[in-house]
């Protein structure tokens, strides 16, 4: 019998194979932009009246025609997301046509349209996981940050749902400064829920369609998100100064390098994608560039385009040397969020790691008295 670790390792292995032959096995479907909340540091959201200014969202057959040439092209890791995905129309059907392709499915959602009737038909049709967002440890919180006070009692509610009907459910999250007093309760919370999480402390200050620009006080300095994923770090299982210890060690090891710009590691527009709710392949979920209309091309030839333009995009000579690149969060979304330009430096996230290294190498020294 497989055990977990043969599954994971298992998993691994496909998509790294996956990555080196350029087969999209790893995609994200954004149903719709539509919400019923309004988060402050949300980059997708937008109301009826603006949805309707830009693009129309896809039809169900569109959906499906796209879902058929992605099966054809190897696509077997998909997650649903918006927005709100519950929100899309269609949202049943298109998910149980997925099944059918044999699509492996994630759903990422607020969790507050979760109710009785919604968490049968996932107990009925099971995902392999539900990603459900903890924005705050009361209604006080979310009030302030996702102008909807209902939502924390709702999401709660829906954890419990879906629990009681053996469908997988894990808790996401971000820390921000409306939240961050919130840690350690939010921590207490997951764990009394006795569900996995993750909450991030660096935010991508990414506005996508939206017409404002990216509210920076939606998010925290640098320095105060690194204090805050130091803290995460401590409430996480396993030896917070063996994890540090490793940090440090990271990157005290790791050579000058050279001075030339770096290609794009991770896997978009390598082996995964995102078809965005109007229609647009891009590498990844958070830049709006290089992207292709998937209706006008057919999906082969638009992710062909999307590898040939990914591979074009190149990170900052300065980061190929610097360092810290091993243990630094960087990519080329971020760069560009940070700094405008794929190969320029993002500074935010210079700090945000230097930071994090400061504060591990003075726990591990307060650890050891000094010594």
């Amino acid at each position: 019998m497989k055990t977990m670790s043969d599954t994971s390792r298992w998993e691994m292995n496909l998509c790294a194979d996956a990555t080196r032959r350029h087969i999209p096995i790893n995609a994200i479907l954004e149903l719709t932009p539509l919400c019923n909340m309004n988060c402050d540091m949300c980059f997708v959201r937008l109301n009826p009246e603006e949805q309707n200014n830009i693009g129309r969202l896809r039809t169900l057959e569109e959906w499906k025609t796209i879902a058929d040439q992605m099966q054809e092209a190897g696509t077997l890791f998909l997650l649903l997301t918006g927005g709100e995905p519950l929100l899309y129309p269609y949202f049943k059907e298109f998910y149980l046509y997925l099944k059918r392709l044999g699509m492996i499915l994630t759903i990422n959602t607020n969790g507050t349209l979760l109710d009785e009737e919604w968490a049968d038909f996932f107990a009925a049709h099971k995902p392999r996981r539900i990603n459900i967002t903890l924005y705050g440890k009361d209604s006080k919180t979310y009030e302030k940050l996702c102008h909807y006070k209902e939502g924390f009692d709702k999401t709660v509610c829906a954890v419990h749902l879906l629990k009681e009907r053996n469908v997988d459910v894990k808790i996401n999250g971000s820390i921000t400064p409306s939240n961050v007093n919130d840690s350690a309760e939010l921590i207490q919370i997951v764990k009394q829920l006795d569900v996995p999480w993750k909450f991030d402390t660096y935010m991508y200050p990414a506005s996508r369609e939206r017409s404002c620009i990216f509210d920076q006080n939606s998010r925290l300095s640098p320095e105060l998100a690194a204090k805050a994923r130091i803290d995460l770090m401590q409430y996480e299982s396993g030896d917070f100064y063996e994890r540090a210890r490793i940090f440090v060690e990271k990157a005290a090891n790791t050579d000058a390098g050279s001075y030339e710009p770096m290609p794009v590691s991770c896997r978009a527009g390598r082996s995964s994608f995102m078809i965005s709710w109007h229609g647009k392949m891009r590498p990844c979920v958070m830049v709006t560039e290089p992207e292709v209309t998937v209706e006008t091309d057919g999906f082969l030839k638009a992710w062909n385009r999307i590898i040939e333009m990914t591979a074009k995009i190149c990170l900052s000579s300065a980061c190929s040397c610097c360092r810290l690149r091993n243990v630094c969060q960087n990519c080329a979304a971020c760069a560009k969020m940070e700094a405008g330009c794929f190969n320029e430096k993002p500074e935010y996230m210079c700090r945000y790691t230097e930071e994090t290294l400061r504060l591990l190498q003075k726990a591990l020294e307060n650890e050891t008295g000094g010594k």
